[in-house]
């Protein structure tokens, strides 16, 4: 049974909430927050990326850097470019990208339900990435950044939420850079919270859709301040962090693409004759490819596009993780022909988000940096779900989520 709360966010005025609001600390590097929040002393990435306010190369883990987030948060709050809400509320954040909105509840979700399974992974996390974010939710004593849920479709949450999309927004933009739509409305009425609240109560599970490190670095957290505190009781605002859920069917997992810098040692004629063995291979030219279905997959090498369908008996239906065509494609081209053996540490191979297009991977490989791409079809969440309801593990760089949470529009104090 998953446990939530309201609780009294942290937020812009609507003036300007589009000076502070910013695209999440993970999807770019310092370089580029620098030059998005040049000449705007109001960007959250003065908070979250804040080794933009000292001098280029700084190590972005050094320890003055994670003092000058503290200090940009606390600056931000005396000036009042962010303000506390007087009473606990939940809060309905939309995103529309492509003509296409979901509508996501921000709540307080709870620290032991991430500990007991309650909250439902599909990836490992590495130990490096949620020490840096913990760091972050540690000395800022808060979470400044949401987390991204999904849960099974409610049809009550549903009208719930549609009585407030109804009225006018707190927020409503369109961020630049990617150009997707960002709404928010709070719900303030008691009967409405109460309502939400027993209604996740009934839910067996929610699901981390999108920010692992996040959701353990901020569960961590929670749990390292029960234990610190004699006086713990389990109500305490730290037992919970800042996250917002989708109803599981208004999600797009979009694809998560391949690119590899070599082809160990064997030329293209003999990469593709060696991929015959469990695909069925066909050449589509030089007009983009993009896949067609489960286990079809897109190759781009040497100037041309392939279709790659992996023959019958090469997979197993009945194995959630073994029928991933991201599995497949590790298996039987990754390791076997290209010996990459760690997705996560072999430095041949490097990720591309579908949200660039298939042209990106053209791109790099007539650049010469990669020899070759691969474009795989997406999975569904009912796949995603279906993983993490059996307790399997998602191989690394599955699943990418579009669009991205905006930072900046709510952030959870932990006292």
């Amino acid at each position: 049974m998953a446990v939530i709360k309201p609780f009294k966010g942290v937020r812009p005025p609507k003036s300007m909430v589009e000076e502070v609001a910013s695209r999440p600390y993970d999807v770019l590097n310092s370089e580029e927050a620098r030059e998005e929040a040049k000449g705007n002393e109001k960007s959250l990435y003065h908070i979250i990326k804040p080794e933009i306010d000292f001098p280029v190369g700084t190590d972005e883990h050094d320890s003055a850097v994670y003092e000058k987030a503290v200090e940009n948060f606390k600056m931000f709050q005396e000036k009042g470019w962010l303000v506390q809400d007087d009473k606990e509320n939940y809060y309905v954040y939309a995103q529309t990208m492509n003509g296409k909105t979901q509508y996501g509840l921000v709540v307080g979700a709870y620290v032991p339900d991430y500990m007991n399974g309650v909250i439902k992974k599909h990836e490992l996390t590495r130990r490096d990435k949620e020490e840096d974010r913990m760091k972050h939710v540690r000395v800022n004593n808060a979470n400044i950044e949401p987390v991204f849920f999904a849960y099974p479709d409610n049809a009550e949450l549903d009208a719930i939420v549609a009585k407030y999309t109804s009225r006018k927004p707190e927020y409503d933009f369109i961020a630049p850079g990617d150009g997707f739509g960002h709404t928010l409305w709070i719900i303030d009425e008691k009967d409405d919270i109460d309502r939400i609240t027993a209604l996740f109560a009934d839910m067996p599970a929610l699901y981390i859709a999108d920010g692992h490190h996040r959701s353990a670095a901020a569960a961590l957290v929670g749990a390292e301040k029960a234990a610190q505190n004699p006086n713990h009781k389990g109500d305490e605002e730290y037992n919970y962090f800042m996250a917002v859920c989708f109803p599981a069917s208004q999600l797009t997992i979009i694809d998560y693409n391949r690119v590899v810098k070599d082809l160990n040692g064997l030329t293209p004629e003999q990469f593709l004759k060696a991929l015959e063995k469990n695909f069925i291979v066909e050449e589509k030219g030089e007009n983009v490819y993009k896949p067609s279905s489960l286990h079809n997959f897109s190759l781009y090498l040497a100037g041309k596009w392939y279709s790659l369908t992996a023959k019958p008996g090469t997979y197993d239906d009945n194995d959630p993780i073994g029928v991933l065509d991201v599995t497949i494609s590790s298996n039987l081209i990754l390791d076997e022909i290209l010996g990459i053996k760690d997705l996560r540490s072999d430095k041949r191979i490097d990720f591309v988000g579908g949200i660039r297009g298939l042209e990106e991977l053209k791109r790099r490989v007539d650049s010469g940096e990669m020899a070759m791409a691969l474009a795989l079809y997406p999975v569904s969440m009912k796949q995603l779900m279906d993983i993490a309801d059996t307790g399997n593990i998602m191989p690394p760089k599955t699943t990418w989520f579009e669009p991205k949470l905006r930072s900046g529009l709510i952030i959870h104090k932990l006292d």
